[in-house]
């Protein structure tokens, strides 16, 4: 088996603060890896490291075998927002398609379209400037995947995806014969595609074959291993420690020998592995939560001609947890804005009331507006807190602007929890966060003392945590399924087949519905007299609308192609909706020549 990476001995440190150093690690062909380290410990560092967009500090090597087809995702995506969708991915790829001859260009641009339209991007002449947060994700993803690299190195794949989006994803990279290193902090994802977890803390490298589960439990035996092994040595420090007290240190040199020793032994013995714990239990509970929470009652709200919610009734209750689900675009926060008054009622229709008692905490996407030249002191005056929520204190007077993003997430999600809400609206609160910090926030929102209000796309965090869902379907739409998502997702594809059965059969019944009746109007032309003009008519348009038939099918079994080209597939589109046309045409003229029979 090929190994595709190796590295060897890199380093990289931010001023005084180490991020990891002399590390390396092997990726074999056909490996699947996810990496997973703490925030601000520099996974994003060593992927960019990897991309070649930084250096290591100790110089070290990173060696990938010749000659494979490498892509890497960022988590942001540079581009143009006066571009098309379709010329910024082009202009973007360059550095892949400069090499390329025109067939494999036209065929990477057939790949281009193939995936944006799986990522439901239908309109690759969209200009990026229109696209939401998600949809520019998707763009990178469509470009990354058409590469067809042997490769993939992807930072946060999941940040910022609609559900639909992740699973089509989650389930092409499991499928796929590709070698894979990435960050995320999606469990589910994780544990689907994944075979390898390699884990980075304290600048050290561990790695885990198997699944999430394999890996929490191989941790905490490791941690466990090395905790014993540091008692061991502390009671050999405690015997050394009482043999230099009772003897004279400078008698021999076997003896500094041993004093020496002794030293090394102190060091070690003060080194216990304890896992960081945002201790959220300590925070002060949520406020006391009146009977009335949000009641709302027939509330519309469009923008433009763009209907986001269409009279939606419900009443929150107190201590319920609901997540809120559904495409980018279709609304979820709208409605948030909606509920904390952020879309103030002269802009809405039918009513809402809010309880006296009710007091919001509202964590959303846009919301950190920190100066940066803050210390996380200056934003969170409360030492205690701070170091309880994963912010030791040589970190406390950093400025915000040397935070990574998950720290910055973190301390603003202090601020909300430390406003001691009773109503907790939680807008992608998962985006950035690692997995430590995810399943102690899960912990302690399973013990709020208040209502829960969830949007995410994190199938693991809602699985966990809330009762119902809200799914948004877009033009308004809401409906209320009562569940976990994964139960929802299951009732989904179930539903699905069903539905596709039943077309299916709906299908086989109209054409032979329609078979018999063709069959009955030949009969009938021929019993009835027409004139010898309207008669070859009559003929030729049966032969017409039979021949549009087969081409129509042909055509359509073509699209399936892995081998058609872009302009073929343009071609294809534009002749599937001339026949359309033509068929209501010659359909239309059949009816009325049969009609005058």
């Amino acid at each position: 088996m090929a190994s595709y990476l190796q590295i060897e001995n890199i380093s990289k440190s931010y001023g005084p603060k180490v991020l990891f150093e002399n590390i390396g690690f092997n990726i074999n062909e056909g490996d699947k890896i996810a990496l997973i380290a703490p925030n601000g410990t520099g996974k994003t560092s060593l992927m960019r490291i990897l991309a070649g967009k930084d250096k290591s500090d100790s110089g070290g090597k990173i060696m990938f075998l010749k000659d494979i087809r490498i892509a890497f995702l960022e988590q942001e995506y540079p581009f143009d927002p006066e571009k098309s969708i379709f010329d910024q991915i082009m202009t973007s790829s360059v550095e892949f398609t400069k090499g390329l001859d025109q067939e494999h260009l036209w065929e990477y641009e057939r790949r281009v379209v193939k995936f944006l339209t799986s990522f439901n991007l239908p309109n690759p002449e969209q200009k990026m400037k229109e696209l939401s947060g998600g949809e520019v994700k998707r763009v990178a993803l469509s470009q990354m995947l058409a590469t067809d690299a042997e490769f993939f190195i992807m930072d946060e794949p999941t940040n910022h995806l609609d559900i639909d989006a992740i699973e089509f994803l989650e389930g092409y990279l499991s499928r796929s014969r590709c070698t894979l290193l990435m960050v995320t902090h999606d469990r589910y994802f994780l544990d689907r595609v994944c075979n390898t977890i390699i884990e980075m803390e304290r600048g050290a490298i561990y790695t885990y074959k198997g699944d999430y589960q394999n890996y929490l439990e191989k941790r905490e035996e490791r941690i466990a291993n090395y905790n014993a092994e540091t008692d061991k040595v502390r009671n050999i420090l405690r015997r050394e420690l009482e043999w230099i007290r009772s003897t004279p240190c400078a008698r021999t040199g076997k003896a500094r020998y041993r004093v020496n020793a002794f030293y090394d032994l102190k060091d070690r013995a003060e080194q216990v592995h304890t896992t960081s714990q945002v201790n959220m239990n300590e925070l002060k509970g949520a406020t006391r939560l009146g009977t009335k929470i949000i009641n709302c009652k027939d509330l519309s709200f469009y923008y433009g001609e763009d209907c986001y919610l269409d009279k939606f009734t419900y009443n929150f209750q107190r201590y319920e947890r609901v997540g809120i689900v559904g495409r980018n675009g279709a609304g979820k926060s709208t409605f948030l804005n909606i509920l904390t008054g952020r879309i103030t009622d002269d802009q809405l229709s039918g009513s809402i009331e809010r309880g006296e008692s009710l007091k919001i905490g509202y964590y959303h996407q846009s919301g950190m507006n920190f100066n940066p030249d803050d210390t996380v002191l200056d934003i969170v005056n409360d030492t205690w807190l701070l170091n309880r929520f994963l912010f030791p204190h040589e970190m406390l007077n950093n400025k915000v602007e040397k935070l990574s993003g998950g720290e910055k997430r973190r301390l603003y999600l202090l601020t909300i929890l430390m406003q001691q809400p009773n109503l907790l609206i939680l807008d992608e609160p998962t985006n950035d966060l690692d997995i430590v910090t995810l399943n102690i926030l899960e912990e302690y929102l399973k013990e709020f003392g208040g209502s829960l209000i969830i949007v995410s796309h994190d199938r693991h965090f809602l699985d966990k945590l809330v009762d119902h869902l809200f799914i948004f379907c877009g033009n308004g739409l809401v409906k209320d399924f009562v569940g976990s998502y994964s139960e929802y997702r299951e009732y989904i594809k179930e539903y699905e087949a069903e539905q596709k059965s039943a077309a299916r059969a709906q299908e086989k019944a109209e054409k032979e519905k329609n078979s018999k009746e063709a069959s009955k109007a030949a009969n009938f032309t021929q019993k009835k007299k027409l004139t010898y003009k309207e008669q070859k008519e009559l003929e030729q348009l049966e032969k017409d609308l039979e021949s549009l038939a087969e081409e129509k099918a042909a055509i359509e079994e073509s699209l399936s192609s892995e081998n058609m080209e872009f302009e073929q597939l343009q071609k294809a589109s534009e002749r599937i909706a001339e026949i359309i046309e033509l068929t209501d045409e010659k359909e239309m003229r059949w009816l009325e020549l049969s009609d005058n029979l």
